[in-house]
């Protein structure tokens, strides 16, 4: 049982994600944080849309009072001031990661859900704030914070099988469909990667030329102390682009931590997501609590109390 809590804070970096890649770090760019939360309590994994000139920012809300993650969003206007927050997306079971997209004139919102055993793909019946379950998408694993991106002429997800500790955070899947609500089909030779500086997804994922960049997890010194880039290609001389089953080829990039901005949260760093002019990252650092501590056994005590029914606590990661 850890001493230390992770406490996730994202912030808004205001320059686009491209222009953020292309300098190499985080450290020449202004930072704006979101309202703190009180003690430990967090936010993580923001994912941002445009709307009527106005930047809304999904997030991963999480007490470990309770530890069951909700989907809150934070509005901000175009100078980046901070207009309003409010809970949008809540479940029996624990939710995070709430990719947000637009596609086929809707907007979708795929966050993580493993602890139901399934992945929900969730449609905008009234933005930011209504959303109806659309799909359930069905793979060869239950998915950690599955990532979409249209490339090749479909639909592809990237990510994490909910299988041993060690998998989740150093195994990557694939799968692709030619709609966002399926079938879906996963890659034959799953894992498509496999390392051991870690694979579970991060962040936005685009298309550069021919290939895939996606942000990956390094969880060496702790869960999510760092992010990577993967550029995933497909091998020249290869199978045409139109077997989609073919291998791939995927390199890791350098390492991307917290910059001196972000102080006090220098221990980590898991998402990084495109949001027009604005990048929208999020970092950590690790509290000393005793009474985070006894918070487990306090839940477990309540879950057995209650006769729980298996589905909606979470480690906090």
């Amino acid at each position: 049982m850890e001493l230390k809590k992770d406490i996730w804070r994202p912030f808004l970096v205001h320059a686009p994600m491209d222009r953020v890649l292309a300098h190499g770090s985080l450290d020449a760019f202004a930072w704006t944080a979101l309202p703190p939360l009180r003690r430990l309590a967090y936010e993580a994994d923001p994912f941002g849309l445009w709307r009527d000139g106005r930047l809304h920012v999904f997030v991963e809300a999480f007490d470990y009072r309770d530890a069951h993650g909700r989907i809150d969003c934070h509005e901000f206007d175009a100078a980046m001031t901070h207009v309003r927050s409010r809970r949008v997306l809540r479940e029996p079971w624990h939710l995070s990661y709430p990719v947000v997209f637009e596609a086929d004139g809707e907007t979708w919102m795929l966050p993580e859900a493993c602890a139901s055993g399934h992945l929900t793909l969730y449609r905008a019946r009234s933005f930011p704030d209504d959303w109806v379950a659309q799909a359930t998408i069905v793979l060869d694993a239950v998915p950690i914070d599955a990532t979409p991106v249209h490339w090749r002429g479909k639909w592809w997800l990237f990510y994490a099988p909910a299988g041993t500790p060690s998998e989740r955070l150093t195994h990557l899947h694939a799968a692709w469909a030619d709609t966002l609500d399926g079938p879906w089909t996963p890659h034959p030779a799953n894992p498509v990667f496999v390392d051991s500086l870690g694979a579970r997804p991060g962040g936005t994922a685009f298309v550069h030329g021919d290939a895939v960049v996606l942000p990956v997890q390094d969880c060496r010194r702790s869960y999510g102390s760092g992010l990577r880039m993967l550029t995933i290609t497909v091998p020249q001389g290869g199978p045409a682009s139109t077997d989609l089953g073919g291998p791939l080829s995927i390199a890791s990039g350098p390492l991307w931590v917290p910059p001196p901005q972000a102080q006090p949260y220098q221990e980590g760093l898991h998402t990084m997501s495109a949001a027009g002019p604005v990048t929208l990252v999020d970092a950590k650092f690790r509290r000393l609590s005793l009474g985070g501590v006894l918070m487990r056994p306090r839940r477990e005590l309540r879950r057995l109390l209650r006769k729980p029914t298996g589905i909606g606590e979470s480690d906090g990661s």
